[in-house]
C-alpha cells in the first residue's frame, strides 16, 4: 500500500501496473469478514500457500473457469496476481524483462486474481483463464519496500489445453465495476455470503481492494495514512477482492460479511501521474448493516 514502494517497484507498477504499494505489517481491524469457499463455482479448485516469501502451489492447471484459493501462511499480507504472457512468451522471458529498468513488459497482461488478505486468513477469486503461459506474482512490499515478487514471490504457471466441458460460473448477486476514478456497484453490499463479479470497466488497469475499517476509522484516514507515507499500523483490515487487472478483464470472488464499516480501494498507480488511484477518489466507504 505504500508510496515509497511504488517508487521502488516503478519498473514493474507503471501504467501496466500491478498495485501501487502496501504496508507489509499486519493491518490492524476485527477482520471478522472473511472469505469463503461456500459459493465456489463448479469450476477447477485451485489452492496456492503463500509464505514470506514463496507461494506453493500447482505448476499446471487445465484451461477454465478456476477458483482460486490463496491461504495466507506468511506474517506478512500477500496476494495473488496472476498474468497472461502473450504467445512466444515464457516464464524465462519474464525474468529476464523485469531485470531491466523501466515499465513492465507490453506482453504481460494482469488478470487478477486472489487480493490481499491479513495473515493467518484466506482470499479467493475465480478467473475464467485461457491456455498460455502465466506467471503468479505477490507485488506487497515489505517494510523495506523490497516487493515480496523481488523475494521470491514469483512462479510459473502454465495453463494446458481443458479437459472437461466448460465449468459453469455461479450467479454473481452484486456487479462492481471500476472505472477512473470510481467503484459502480449493481446493489449494496449487505451481511451474509455473496459472489461478487468485478469488471474493469475503466482504460486504466484497476484493483479492488475490501477491507474493514478499524473502529473509528474512516477513509479519510486511509487518505491521511497513504499521504502521510503509511507510518504506522494502517487503518483497516485486508480481506480479499480482486487484484490487478487489465481493462476489460474481469473475475469474481466470494465473501461473508458480518456487520461495520468497510472500504474498497484501488492502490494503483495512475498512468499520468503516478499517484494512487484512491487520492483520485478510488475509494468507497460503505456500511455493512
Amino acid at each position: 500500500m505504500s508510496s515509497r514502494a511504488s517508487r521502488a517497484a516503478l519498473a514493474l507498477l507503471a501504467i501496466a501496473a500491478c498495485r501501487d504499494n502496501r504496508s507489509a505489517g499486519p493491518a490492524v481491524g476485527t477482520g471478522t469478514a472473511t472469505a469463503t469457499p461456500a459459493a465456489a463455482p463448479a469450476a477447477n479448485v485451485v489452492t496456492f500457500i503463500a509464505r514470506d516469501h514463496g507461494f506453493e502451489g500447482p505448476a499446471q492447471i487445465p484451461a477454465g473457469a478456476t477458483y482460486f484459493r490463496l491461504d495466507n501462511q506468511g506474517k506478512e499480507l500477500h496476494q495473488l496476481v496472476i498474468a497472461r504472457l502473450d504467445q512466444g512468451r515464457t516464464y524465462d522471458s519474464l525474468l529476464a524483462a523485469l531485470r531491466n529498468p523501466g515499465p513492465p513488459p507490453a506482453w504481460m497482461h494482469l488478470v487478477g486474481g486472489p487480493n490481499a488478505i491479513d495473515p493467518g486468513a484466506t482470499s479467493n477469486a475465480t478467473q475464467r483463464l485461457t491456455e498460455g503461459h502465466y506467471a503468479v506474482l505477490c507485488f506487497i512490499p515489505s517494510a523495506d519496500g523490497v516487493p515480496h515478487m523481488a523475494k521470491g514471490m514469483i512462479a510459473p504457471l502454465e495453463v494446458t489445453p481443458a479437459v472437461e466441458p466448460a465449468a459453469r460460473d455461479v450467479p454473481a448477486d452484486v456487479t462492481v465495476k471500476l472505472v477512473d476514478y470510481a467503484f459502480e456497484l449493481s446493489v449494496p453490499l449487505t451481511s451474509g455470503n455473496h459472489v461478487v463479479r468485478v469488471e474493469n470497466a475503466g482504460p486504466q488497469p484497476h484493483e479492488l481492494v475490501l477491507a474493514r475499517l478499524a473502529p473509528g476509522k474512516t477513509i479519510k484516514d486511509i487518505e491521511k495514512w497513504v499521504r502521510g507515507g503509511e507510518k504506522g499500523l494502517p487503518p483497516v483490515s485486508a480481506i480479499g477482492g480482486v487484484a490487478a487487472m487489465m481493462a476489460n478483464e474481469s473475475g469474481q470472488f466470494t465473501v461473508e460479511l458480518t456487520p461495520g464499516d468497510y472500504a474498497l480501494i484501488c492502490f494503483l498507480p495512475d498512468g499520468k501521474d503516478g499517484k494512487a488511484h484512491l487520492v483520485h477518489g478510488m475509494v468507497k466507504q460503505i456500511k455493512v448493516g
